[in-house]
């Protein structure tokens, strides 16, 4: 008898089948002596469309919803047919005896393989296969230590009960906004409280007045001293005639001195930062590099499946187990390659030294932070943003074996005039983790939002100071400034807000900010850049530049909406009960029981409602399909007309955001669609045709290769055809959360 492992993608399954021998190729699988591994396409089977359940529900009525069906559906997803029927054939078997599930080791992992199982009506006895990486040696481990797939039934239910709570609350909410307002409009738990997050920077942005301040800097014996306020510790004042006095005091007096008051002087260790979760390298990658969340975790994604050189990806911990530490120095050999050759030879010259700094089981979940594998690399088959994103996890994990920076730091108080006066200087004397970061240091987790004050610079070599000591003032200067508002969002600082929510509450209540802590924020590792794409693509918000702004039609949604749905305390108490039902602590029927109640609530708001929907962005250029006038929207890297009538469906890409470089300023040139002439459009006002451009790069020597100019015209052809905005599209990639 044999054992069919299932796995999540195609890649993934080939490995496994190397692994275990399995050479022998059968339609969507490889067979060997012992096993038969196949695989998924992601989801194989998904939640089944309203039409399933009722025809009356092919046309979208108020009058039908809610929907609320007794029992959810499977059905099989129209482009992952054949590969369902390869799966099916090779789980009914009669010479198969048990089910291995080798799918991501997680909650929407699990609910892949389960879901397949249940259509294809497989029940044979199931095994689990737990790995964080596709090593060869973490599968050969990981099949020595199958796990009873039984353990995960739990893990399984709290995921079908996400999977069903967000189809009954996003189709029935969807489809009463769409009938209500006659518009293209969707909603979910976690999208529409990601809005309302962006709104509420927006109204502080708009809200800000700005306020001028003051602060007074002085040149004694060499070094500057900042004025501090003596009751607040600031180093402004909003107080002008306060600076403006003390300033001119200090520079109408003759051989006026500086009288020392403390001397401090202390030893300063700092640690590494912690090794990366996903969160942290989207945020970090999208700060240094540009890259969307979705690239990051796509290259992630390539470096885990196909490179083999980096762990699962998906992880919310910054923290690795004790089982990981025998491990380090093979995967410290396996990176002694290229600029990371000294840096890992030098550490293997001396014992690991560990500690709960980044070694701690109680915080990791499913998946410990993301560091390389032992899978020798190879830099030259990566490209160039593979390897962008290797280096920043490879010299994260060097920085975090290595040991703290060491610095001697100086502070020193003096008075003048009864004015407090500070200064401070910091020498280097061991630089530890910070030699990995050849090129300066940077790991902003979040934006730095706090006003600006002014200190005395650090670089300043102090010299030795006596309490007492009188320095000659030199020089004294006013300085001054201005408040600043909030800035923006962008795609990595609103990752930042969706992870830690809580300051975006509207009520504030203890208890949901403590659960809101508990359960990562909005959305999941796994789903948050989605559903910035998603937002995106649904244009509820647009990008000017990095910066992220709430379009007319999000701005409206957020006033038509649901109340409840506009809050983060909302995903913060499903992605809780989830939690619980995962634990065995909930039943899943008590929280689905839950939903239907709160979608029926959803339904009749959405149905009392007073407001209006007006479209605010309306050409004069008429669909050729209906008829009807155009809207003119921002896509994420493009422009698009696109039919008001969500039946119709039609759009057109008008101008699209290209890698191309302006020969005057650099910066990426639009390509912009008229009649059957493209041309390049730069914001400092160059213009080009495509076809000279074309010629200009091929006499410079770096032409534009025609298979790429044609992939790019296919594309576009693509996306002219295809509908957007379709109204079951619309409202499945409204709960995709």
């Amino acid at each position: 008898m044999k054992a069919v492992v299932l796995a999540e993608k195609p890649s993934v399954g080939r490995d496994i089948a190397r692994v275990l021998h399995c050479g022998q190729k059968i339609a969507g699988a490889l067979e060997g002596p012992k096993y038969i591994v196949t695989w998924a396409l992601g989801h194989l089977v998904t939640l089944a469309d309203p039409e399933a359940y009722d025809k009356k529900y092919e046309k979208w009525d108020m009058s039908t919803l809610p929907m609320l069906p007794d029992h959810q559906k499977l059905v099989v997803i129209p482009q992952s047919g054949k590969q369902f029927q390869a799966v099916k054939k090779q789980l009914l078997r009669a010479d198969v005896s048990e089910v291995i599930i080798a799918t991501d080791a997680g909650r929407e992992g699990e609910l892949v393989a389960r879901w397949i199982l249940e259509k294809t009506g497989c029940h044979k006895p199931i095994r689990r296969l737990w790995i964080s990486s596709v090593t060869d040696k973490a599968i050969r481990e990981g099949f020595a230590s199958l796990r009873n797939g039984r353990e995960y039934d739990n893990l399984y239910r709290a995921a079908a009960a996400r999977a069903e709570a967000d189809w009954l609350v996003g189709m029935n909410g969807t489809r009463a906004l769409t009938c209500k307002y006659n518009a293209q409009l969707s909603c979910g738990r976690v999208q529409t409280p990601t809005l309302a997050i962006i709104r509420k920077r927006e109204e502080e942005i708009r809200d800000f007045t700005p306020k001028e301040y003051y602060g007074v800097s002085i040149e004694a014996d060499h070094v500057q001293f900042i004025w501090k306020d003596a009751k607040t510790g600031s180093s402004r004042t909003f107080d002008k005639e306060k600076a403006e006095g003390l300033a001119g005091s200090l520079t109408g007096q003759k051989n006026l001195s500086l009288t020392v008051t403390s001397v401090n002087r202390r030893k300063r260790t700092v640690p590494a930062p912690g090794l990366y979760d996903l969160t942290t390298l989207q945020r970090e990658a999208g700060q240094k590099y540009g890259f969307s969340p979705k690239e990051t975790l796509n290259i992630m994604q390539r470096l885990y499946e196909n490179h083999k050189v980096l762990t699962y990806p998906r992880t919310d911990s910054r923290y690795i187990t004790k089982d990981i530490v025998p491990t380090l120095k093979e995967r410290l050999q396996a990176v002694r390659v290229g600029p990371y050759r000294t840096l890992a030879s030098e550490l293997l010259k001396k014992p690991i030294h560990t500690d709960k700094s980044f070694v701690n089981d109680a915080k990791v979940s499913d998946h410990h932070a993301i560091i390389p594998t032992e899978e020798f690399v190879v830099l030259e088959h990566m490209t160039n943003e593979e390897r962008r994103i290797y280096d920043m996890v490879v010299r994260r994990f060097l920085a975090v074996l290595s040991a703290p920076a060491e610095y001697e730091e100086a502070s020193v108080e003096g008075k003048a005039l009864d004015a407090v006066f500070t200064a401070r200087g910091e020498i280097m004397r061991s630089p530890g983790w910070r030699a990995v970061y050849t090129e300066g240091f940077s790991a902003d987790d979040e934006e730095d939002e706090s006003e600006e004050t002014w200190q005395a610079p650090k670089e300043q070599a102090l010299p030795e100071l006596q309490k007492g000591q009188r320095l000659l003032i030199r020089s004294a200067s006013l300085r001054t400034g201005r408040t600043k508002p909030p800035k923006r969002f962008t795609e990595s600082t609103l990752l930042a807000a969706m992870e830690n929510p809580v300051k975006y509450m509207e009520s504030h209540d203890k208890e949901a900010a403590r659960t809101l802590g508990e359960t990562g924020g909005l959305g999941t590792v796994a789903t948050r850049a989605d559903i910035i794409d998603k937002l995106f693509s649904s244009f509820l918000m647009e990008k000017k530049g990095n910066e992220i702004y709430l379009t007319a039609k999000g701005k409206q949604l957020l006033t038509l909406v649901p109340e409840d749905l506009r809050k983060p305390e909302l995903t913060a108490s499903w992605e809780m009960k989830l939690s619980r039902i995962a634990e065995g602590k909930l039943r899943q029927q008590a929280f689905l029981s839950e939903i239907r109640t709160y979608t029926e609530q959803i339904v009749e708001e959405v149905k009392a409602g007073e407001g209006t929907y007006r479209h605010e962005n309306l050409t004069s250029k008429v669909c050729p399909t209906c008829g009807k006038r155009m809207l003119l929207v921002n896509g994420k890297n493009s422009r698009m007309l696109v039919c008001q009538d969500r039946e119709c469906g039609y759009r057109e890409t008008i101008a699209r955001i290209t890698n191309a470089r302006c020969p005057k300023c650099h910066k990426k040139m639009e390509l912009v669609k008229k009649s059957n002439e493209e041309t390049f459009v730069c914001v400092c006002g160059y213009k080009e045709r495509l076809s000279a451009f074309q010629a200009r790069r091929e006499k410079e020597g770096a032409g534009v290769k025609k298979a790429d100019v044609q992939r790019y015209m296919k594309k576009q052809a693509q996306e002219a055809s295809a509908p957007v905005n379709n109204a079951l599209a619309e409202a499945l990639s409204g709960i995709k959360l």
